[in-house]
Formats: C-alpha cells, sequence, structure tokens
C-alpha cells in the first residue's frame, strides 16, 4: 500500500493541514481534532480503498484504516509537517457540554 498517497488523499479530505488542530491514533483509527469538521469529506474518504470507515463521534473524525495505521499516521505527519512529539494544539473551539467530553474520554479509550 501506498502510504504517501493515502496520506495525501486523507489530508485533502479532511480539510487540508490548516484544518487540523491535532492528529493521533489507535489500533486502527487515526483520530482527527479538526477546527472545522464541515469541511471535512466523509463521503470521498470512504470511497478510499484504504479507508474502512469513517466516524464522527464525540467530537473527533475518525479515520478507520485497520492494523498499519501507524504507518498511515507517519505518512499524515510527515505530509502535514506535524512532529511525532508535537502536543495538540489549543482547541479554538468551546469543548461541548459534560456529557459531550464524557463521550469524547470513552471513545478515546
Amino acid at each position: 500500500m501506498d502510504y504517501q498517497a493515502l496520506a495525501q488523499d486523507i489530508l485533502a479530505r479532511v480539510g487540508g493541514k490548516e484544518n487540523i488542530s491535532s492528529v493521533i491514533h489507535c489500533a486502527t483509527r487515526l483520530r482527527f481534532r479538526l477546527k472545522d469538521n464541515g469541511r471535512a469529506d466523509a463521503q470521498g474518504l470512504k470511497a478510499h480503498p484504504g479507508v474502512i470507515m469513517v466516524v464522527e463521534s464525540g467530537g473527533q473524525f475518525q479515520v478507520v484504516i485497520g492494523n498499519h495505521v501507524h504507518d498511515v499516521w507517519l505518512a499524515v505527519c510527515r505530509e502535514a509537517g506535524i512532529t511525532e512529539d508535537a502536543s495538540p494544539a489549543a482547541d479554538d473551539a468551546p469543548r461541548g457540554s459534560l456529557l459531550a467530553r464524557l463521550i469524547d474520554i470513552v471513545s478515546g479509550i
């Protein structure tokens, strides 16, 4: 699989690197915090053969990749100029209700 091409497509469809507040990954998903979720193209991402599913949950835009998510995450970070040790940028958007934050914490686990 061409991780660089997949990373470029993901970046374009999440609204570009300037739309990313932070990106982390878990075992199978890239978890984006976007500045403007309206700029993301979930349907376009779902159509990509390297993407299994797209989930918007708990304020996160999650791109399900599968077991090779770490390699894709590294490629996304390289393409976006994000360093691996960078702390997430301060989020300008409101944090949401207590329930939304609790769901965010649980989904992050």
